[in-house]
């Protein structure tokens, strides 16, 4: 139940040659912070009305403000949770220049409870093998995806290439997105970010290719441990 911050609430679809307006930038993270977390609990009832009754776009207008107000340049999801019913993703995608309102954001945060949990980062998925994409009319299963990698031992960092049997019935953009989906699900988006270097699409399965999971044990690995947001391997 992805939402994105950049649909509008109008009736009627926006003329494609209308620039997006210059959104400001706050001055003070943890102020943004602060401000954003009593817009959420004003919103709170209407949020978990809508969820109750499968109907997430409801409050797609309202969600899309308080994020923007945050940062213009913020995206957000509601999620299920990995240990509460729902999660809220708020991230800026690995910015650095974001960062600190993400950071300041998470500081605010209240405690994660029975319904909410929040992440200033798209977190891992506890098994992506068991995930199936829908892309338009493919449905793509990530258990099927096979890995390349090659370690920079000296960096700690991996060079990736990405292969699913599905790929040549998919366009470039669905490829591309097939390429980094199961990566960011499988990692994380804060893990994946660190620790692959180069990430390239194979037209056909590499040798010596591996699964997602094993790929999940090899960076995890790299990085010393487990990452905070990954779940016991699968």
């Amino acid at each position: 139940m992805r939402l994105f911050r950049r649909k509008s609430a109008a009736a009627d679809p926006p003329d494609p040659r209308t620039a997006w307006p210059e959104q400001p930038v706050p001055d003070d993270p943890a102020a943004a912070a602060e401000a954003f977390w009593h817009g959420w609990f004003e919103l709170l009832p209407m949020v978990s009305a809508a969820l109750g009754e499968g109907e997430p776009h409801r409050v797609e207008y309202e969600l899309c403000q308080l994020v923007e107000a945050l940062h213009p340049r913020l995206h957000f999801s509601l999620e299920r949770g990995r240990q509460a019913i729902y999660a809220l993703v708020v991230t800026g995608q690995e910015d650095p220049e974001v960062r600190p309102f993400t950071d300041a954001w998470r500081a605010a945060a209240p405690p994660d409870d029975a319904i909410w949990e929040y992440h200033d980062s798209v977190p891992p998925v506890p098994d992506p093998t068991e995930v199936t994409v829908n892309l338009g009319e493919h449905r793509i299963a990530l258990a099927d995806v096979r890995v390349a990698a090659q370690v920079d031992d000296d960096e700690r960092v991996v060079d990736v290439a990405v292969f699913h049997p599905r790929f040549g019935d998919l366009d470039d953009d669905a490829r591309r997105t097939m390429t980094f989906l199961p990566l960011d699900a499988t990692l994380g988006e804060r893990l994946a970010a660190e620790r692959l270097r180069r990430v390239e699409t194979a037209e056909a399965e590499p040798a010596g290719a591996i699964t997602l999971l094993e790929l999940r044990e090899l960076v995890r690995g790299l990085a010393g441990g487990p990452d905070e947001n990954v779940g016991p391997p699968g």
